[in-house]
């Protein structure tokens, strides 16, 4: 009896042994789960990201939740995440906070430059903005109505109110949108109003709905700042946002909080090196840790 007991016993250990195997896989850089939270601009670059590293590695399971810029962080304080990604790294006193809580600080990096784009109704004729032109339309010292996604804290949001808004606060005009597809939708509908979104949402010239967006839409000329040259104005693209002639450059920045190869430093790796970094390209953003020339070839017949 008392055999069998102890056989029944070992039994159902290596049941639940094999049971919590299934549930549970190993976390490794091509395989388990984790969750990631991204800057809901991003969407459309990683979930292309996510597609193509999913079809490599099916032993992964990857969950990008899309939300504010200021969620993404929240979530990284606690432990629902273990990734985020956003428009800014981490400051000095949030790496110190994190080492206090932790043990270590998260790594963080640059993995592509977008942009902010102005978006207009293709009716709307005045397209041509300097930076100081914006900063008064958004303080609403210009009555020009603008509309973005204000009912989160998005990068764009943020860098708008940082670099050119500052202390004065968003205007009057400023208006409120769910999102960038809903930023778009206003512009439609609003020929004189002015929308801004990320690059990626309207710069794409392969993307089927991307090409029906801009025949009704465009978007606005910039001031070149740094321009030798005074007086030209440049439209977001891969080439004026790597040469520096437009203003409104925005990095795309992820912040992994793992000390130990997981599936988080896999999926990191994976758009850092040649692929991920080509589909950044492909997306029409500015790759940040591969450089990708033209080279003329010459065939001989």
């Amino acid at each position: 009896m008392r055999k069998l007991l102890i056989g029944a016993a070992i039994v159902l250990c290596f049941a639940a042994c094999k049971s919590n195997t299934k549930l549970t896989p190993q976390d490794t850089p091509s395989a388990g789960f984790i969750r990631i939270s991204a800057e809901q601009s991003f969407k459309p670059i990683l979930e292309e990201q996510l597609k193509v590293f999913l079809s490599a590695y099916p032993d992964a399971k990857i969950e990008i939740r899309y939300k504010s810029e200021i969620d993404c962080f929240k979530d990284l304080a606690s432990d629902s995440t273990r990734m985020i990604m956003v428009t800014r790294g981490l400051t000095k006193q949030e790496e110190s906070n994190y080492r206090v809580q932790l043990s270590f600080a998260p790594t963080f990096g640059v993995l592509a430059y977008n942009a902010i784009a102005i978006l207009m109704n293709k009716h709307n004729t005045d397209s041509l903005y300097s930076l100081a032109q914006l900063q008064q339309i958004l303080t609403g010292k210009k009555p020009t109505e603008v509309v973005m996604d204000g009912n989160n804290l998005t990068g764009i949001v943020r860098f708008l109110k940082d670099s050119l808004v500052k202390n004065e606060g968003f205007g009057k005009n400023v208006v409120s949108a769910n999102g960038s597809s809903e930023v778009i939708e206003y512009i439609k509908k609003h020929p004189n109003a002015i929308g801004f979104v990320a690059m990626n949402w309207v710069e794409d010239s392969y993307d089927p709905k991307q090409i029906e967006i801009r025949k009704e839409l465009k978007t606005a000329l910039l001031e070149c700042t740094l321009c030798a040259e005074k007086g030209l104005y440049a439209h977001p693209s891969q080439a004026t946002i790597g040469k520096g002639q437009y203003s409104l450059s925005l990095p795309v920045y992820y912040i992994l909080k793992e000390n130990a190869p997981g599936l988080g430093s896999g999926f990191l790796n994976f758009m850092s090196l040649e692929r991920g970094q080509l589909i950044f390209r492909r997306s029409f953003l500015v790759p940040a840790k591969m450089g990708f020339s033209k080279r003329n070839g010459m065939i001989s017949q």
